[in-house]
C-alpha cells in the first residue's frame, strides 16, 4: 500500500503486458493469509496561512516546498518529479500533496490500529513543528469552507496538469473535487477472490454510512451550502465514466475478471514515460494494449501503466492489490483513527464479515444508489430500504464493528483491544448529530455566520 497520486520507481512492475489475463492475475498477486493482512491509512488536510488564512503556493517563502522540506528533518526523503520535491518517503509511508497543496500522508501497512493511531499522531506532531516554524495551519474538514477555486494554488505534478485540463469536459464539479475537498481513506487485503468480492460488496453498500458518520463539509465559499457532505456530492458529477457504486460488483460471478473490464473501460488520463506524463486524456487503454495508442503508437503498457491507470478510477470502493474505502470526509486527528476502526471490525473477522453481509444482501441497486445519493443531505436521517433511518442501522453496524475488532484481540501495552477507536461514532450515532451538524449549529449560534472561526478547530 503506497501513495496513490505519486509517482515512484518499480523495477519489478517494468515488464510488458502482453495478454489481458496478465491485468487479471495482477490483482490476484495481491491475496495474502488473514496473518499478512495489514492496514493502510491516508488522510489529508488543508494547509493555510495564520496571519490571513489563505492556501500557500507551492513556490512562495515558507510555502509547500519549504514545508516538505522541512519534514526531512525527521527522517522523511524526497521524491521528485521534474526537478521539483512533490513527495516525501519514509518509515510512515509516503507524504503527497494534492492538486491544491492538501497535505496527504498515506501510512505504511501496519498490523493493527494501535499502531495505526501512533502513526497519526507522529505525522501530525510533525506537521504542527513545521507549521508553527512558517507560520502555517492545517485544518481538518471534507471541503475547503470559504475559498473559491481561483484563489486556490496549483501543485507543480505532471498528472495534475492534465486531469485539471480534463475535467470540465466530464462533468460540473471535477475540479471542485481536486483543488477544494480532502478525505480520509482506508486499504485493506483479501485473502482470496471469494474474500474480495464479499468485502467489495459490504464496503459499497455500507459507504454511505461511512459518508453520513464523517461527514463534514456544509460550508462553501463562507455559507452553508445545503449539505451535510458536499464532498461527496462533488462526486455525482465529477466524471461518470470513472465514479460511482457500480453495479456490476454485486451481479454474481463478480471477480478479478470483471473488475479487469470495467478498468479497461475507464478512460485513461496519462502514460509516465522518461520522467514525464504524456497527455492521453479519453483514450482507451484497450487500445493501448493492442500497441494502438495514438499518444505512444506501437507500444504496449507495462505492469506500472496498468497501475498508474487503477488509481484513475475514483469508484465509492476501489480494488488494486488491497481494497479502497473511499467514502469520508477529511475531519480533525480525534475522528482519522474511527475510520480503520469501523472497516477493519467490519471486514476482518468473517463472523463480523457475514453479519454485515447479511444486514445488506437483500437491498436492490435502486435502493443503494437511493442511499448513497440521499446522504450528502441528509446523513443519519436518510431513508433505509425497507423503513427506518440510517441512524438504527449504524447501531447495529456498529455493534457488528465491536464484535469484530473485540475478536481481533490486538492488545496495546495497557491491555486495551482496538474497539476503543469506535468510541467517537458512538457518541455521533447516540446524538444524531453528524459532524458537519455540530459546525452548523456553531455557525448559526456562536461563530454569528463567521466561517473563519472554523480556523480555530483545526487540527
Amino acid at each position: 500500500m503506497r501513495a496513490m497520486s505519486t509517482k515512484t520507481v518499480s523495477k519489478s512492475n517494468a515488464a510488458v503486458i502482453e495478454h489481458r489475463d496478465q491485468l487479471v492475475q495482477s490483482f490476484a498477486r495481491g491475496e495474502k493469509p488473514p496473518t499478512r493482512w495489514r492496514i493502510g491509512t491516508e488522510h489529508e488536510k488543508f494547509v493555510y496561512a495564520l496571519s490571513d488564512h489563505h492556501a500557500p503556493s507551492y513556490d512562495e517563502p515558507g510555502g509547500i516546498r519549504d514545508l516538505l522540506g522541512g519534514l526531512t528533518d525527521y527522517g522523511w526523503h524526497p521524491v521528485e518529479e521534474g526537478g521539483k520535491v512533490i513527495a516525501l518517503a519514509g518509515p510512515d509511508g509516503n507524504i503527497s500533496l494534492e492538486p491544491a497543496g492538501q497535505f496527504e500522508l498515506s501510512g505504511a501497512p501496519l498490523d493493527n490500529l494501535h499502531e495505526t493511531c501512533a502513526e497519526t499522531g507522529r505525522h501530525l506532531e510533525q506537521v504542527k513543528a513545521i507549521g508553527d516554524k512558517f507560520g502555517f495551519g492545517f485544518l481538518g474538514l471534507g471541503m475547503w469552507p470559504d475559498k473559491t477555486r481561483a484563489e486556490l494554488p496549483i501543485m507543480p505534478k505532471g498528472r495534475y496538469a492534465i486531469m485539471l485540463r480534463h475535467m470540465p469536459r466530464v462533468g460540473t464539479m471535477g475540479l471542485d473535487m481536486m483543488l477544494r475537498t480532502c478525505t480520509i481513506q482506508v486499504n485493506l487485503d483479501y485473502e482470496t477472490e471469494a474474500d474480495m468480492a464479499k468485502k467489495f460488496r459490504v464496503g459499497l453498500a455500507l459507504q454511505p454510512l461511512a459518508t453520513a458518520l464523517f461527514a463534514n463539509s456544509p460550508f462553501t465559499e463562507g455559507k452553508p451550502n445545503g449539505m451535510l457532505s458536499y464532498r461527496s456530492h462533488i462526486w455525482s458529477d465529477t466524471d461518470p465514466a470513472r465514479t460511482g457504486m457500480l453495479p456490476f460488483v454485486f451481479e454474481d460471478g463478480f471477480g478479478y475478471d470483471r473488475y479487469t473490464d470495467y478498468a479497461l473501460d475507464v478512460p485513461m488520463y496519462f502514460v509516465y514515460r522518461d520522467g514525464r506524463y504524456i497527455d492521453a486524456a479519453g483514450l482507451s487503454f484497450r487500445d493501448f494494449l493492442k500497441g494502438e495508442l495514438s499518444v505512444l503508437p506501437g507500444e504496449k503498457p507495462t505492469l506500472d501503466d496498468w497501475n498508474d491507470h487503477l488509481s484513475t478510477a475514483f469508484p465509492e470502493v476501489r480494488l488494486k492489490t488491497f481494497l479502497e474505502m473511499r467514502g469520508a470526509d477529511g475531519g480533525p486527528w480525534g475522528r482519522i483513527c474511527a475510520l480503520p476502526a469501523f472497516w477493519v471490525g467490519l471486514l476482518y473477522d468473517q463472523s463480523a464479515l457475514d453479519a454485515a453481509w447479511d444486514l445488506v444482501k437483500d437491498w436492490s441497486m435502486e435502493e443503494r444508489e437511493a442511499l448513497r445519493n440521499a446522504v450528502p443531505k441528509q446523513a443519519l436521517d436518510a431513508a433505509l430500504p425497507g423503513g427506518g433511518r440510517l441512524q438504527d442501522l449504524a447501531k447495529e453496524v456498529l455493534a457488528i464493528a465491536r464484535s469484530g475488532l473485540s475478536a481481533r484481540a490486538r492488545l496495546n501495552t495497557s491491555g486495551d483491544n482496538e474497539t476503543g477507536f469506535l468510541e467517537t461514532l458512538d457518541e455521533i450515532v447516540a446524538s444524531g448529530k453528524v459532524p458537519a451538524q455540530r459546525l452548523l449549529d456553531l455557525y448559526h449560534g456562536e461563530w454569528n455566520g463567521d466561517v473563519s472561526q472554523v480556523y480555530k478547530q483545526s487540527f
